[in-house]
């Protein structure tokens, strides 16, 4: 049977101070960084271009109906063999496989992500949108080569730690791209402009100045990603079977990746997939809500950033180092659990925020809560995808996993505008926490299946 990234289960329990250094090893280093590099792009097409898209008075249905940009996350599997197999022209030769992806990836999503800087909403959607799906499958692609890199470089056993530094450069750059984009865009507004319109409106004003700056720094921000993989060593290639002609090459890429994990997983990859598909639902589909809700709440660009930037940023990290840590410890499928549990809870406390009215220190408890539960069921969500894997077809596998993940929940987010525009948010919001409820049956299941199975 081939080689998969299960680790052995005779392998012994690291001690507190072998799993911090961990963290510091080059490869959870580089990890951080190109973590960083696949966070930057996701917010920007959907989470942050949601507020750029409110405040342009652009109405909630459709801001929804626009998040279905999403879903090219959700379909990257398709083309998943072609990045774990096909050779890009001068770049694989000197870079190397997954290497090359990368950079080629990083490059298209700097290109989509000028586009939007250079594009007005109020004048016309079709622009934006055609960018915004530039970036989202550029970003896809990226995601694929670095699945890919990450579980070359390193044994099973340093997965969770790898995903845990993943996930923590991964959240810095969503902070970064929500918090940060909001932050320089209030700088560069046009303070007399602002006010005025303010002042006769008595509603948020849209400049799209602002946002061109703000984009354009987005922009430029991938290049702590193009720099570490031009500074970073390809991982040992997997030896891969030779075609001896297209049907054969063809049936390796695009065949056997699924059929090897249906052979070694049986009954169980139904199962499997099924907790794939909603582990993170009430996550995905809360998320594409809550920059509008943010605006309708009356909180500015300054009070979001400054509660996602401060509070965010240290409830993220200690949430995907904590849960990075008890993965390590005490087992993925345990954490599995506990973080499907707080992710469901803390979209509650948006319900309630919603009947509380605008606070921000209300806001900064309710996002502080809810950035340690999504970087605590993330981390440990990340290393048990990872534990599924063939090594022999990480990219494609992994593609299939990840974008199990996101292609119901970005469907279902799609109608969210809508939701909030019949029933209002509160009822959204404790909504999308009910759909947590299965999740913590199909754990439940996958833990004893995978327990039986091992026994």
């Amino acid at each position: 049977m081939p080689p998969t990234t299960t680790p052995s289960p005779t392998a012994p329990r690291m001690s507190w101070l072998q799993t911090l250094r961990v963290y510091l090893e080059p490869a959870s280093l580089r990890m951080l960084t190109l973590g960083f590099s696949a966070g930057l792009p996701l917010l920007l097409v959907l989470g942050t271009l949601s507020f750029r898209l409110r405040e342009a008075g652009i109405d909630r249905s459709t801001i929804g109906h626009l998040s279905w940009v999403g879903l090219a996350y959700g379909f990257k599997w398709a083309w998943a063999p072609l990045v774990d197999r096909l050779p890009l022209p001068l770049l694989t030769h000197t870079l190397g496989r997954r290497r090359s992806w990368l950079l080629l990836s990083q490059c298209l999503v700097v290109a989509g992500l000028v586009g939007m800087a250079l594009t007005d909403p109020r004048q016309a959607l079709s622009p934006v949108v055609a960018c915004a799906l530039m970036v989202a499958f550029a970003s896809a692609t990226h995601d694929i080569a670095l699945d890919a890199f990450r579980i070359e470089s390193a044994d099973a056993n340093h997965q969770a730690a790898l995903a845990a530094a993943y996930q923590t450069g991964y959240r810095l750059a969503m902070i970064w791209a929500g918090a940060g984009v909001l932050w320089i865009a209030a700088r560069a507004e046009a303070p007399a402009l602002a006010g005025a319109a303010a002042a006769a409106t008595g509603a948020a004003t849209y400049q799209n100045g602002a946002w061109q700056t703000a984009y354009l720094v987005m922009a430029a921000s991938m290049a702590v990603g193009m720099v570490t993989v031009l500074f970073s060593r390809e991982p040992r290639p997997v030896e891969l079977p030779p075609a001896r002609n297209a049907a054969e090459w063809l049936r390796g890429a695009l065949l056997e990746p699924f059929a090897d994990f249906v052979r070694r997983y049986r009954w169980q990859a139904a199962l499997i997939l099924a907790l794939i598909a909603v582990y993170r639902i009430s996550d995905v589909v809360m998320g594409i809500m809550a920059n509008p809700f943010y605006v309708d709440m009356g909180y500015t660009k300054d009070e979001v950033a400054a509660v996602t930037k401060v509070y965010g940023v240290v409830m993220t990290l200690v949430g995907a180092f904590v849960g990075g840590s008890l993965a390590m410890r005490f087992g993925v499928m345990r954490i599995l659990m506990l973080g499907a549990l707080l992710s469901a809870c803390t979209n509650l406390l948006f319900a309630w925020l919603a009947g509380h009215g605008h606070d921000v220190t209300a806001l900064i408890a309710v996002v502080s809560a809810d950035n340690l539960a999504s970087g605590i069921a993330s981390a440990a969500f990340i290393a048990y995808l990872s534990s599924l894997t063939n090594v022999s077809y990480s990219a494609t596998q992994y593609a299939l996993f990840s974008s199990m993940m996101l292609l119901l929940p970005k469907f279902v987010a799609g109608f969210s505008g809508d939701y909030v525009n019949a029933f209002g948010y509160a009822q959204f919001f404790a909504s999308t926490a009910l759909l947590g409820l299965p999740v913590l049956g199909l754990v439940w299941i996958a833990s004893k299946a995978k327990s039986a199975s091992s026994a």
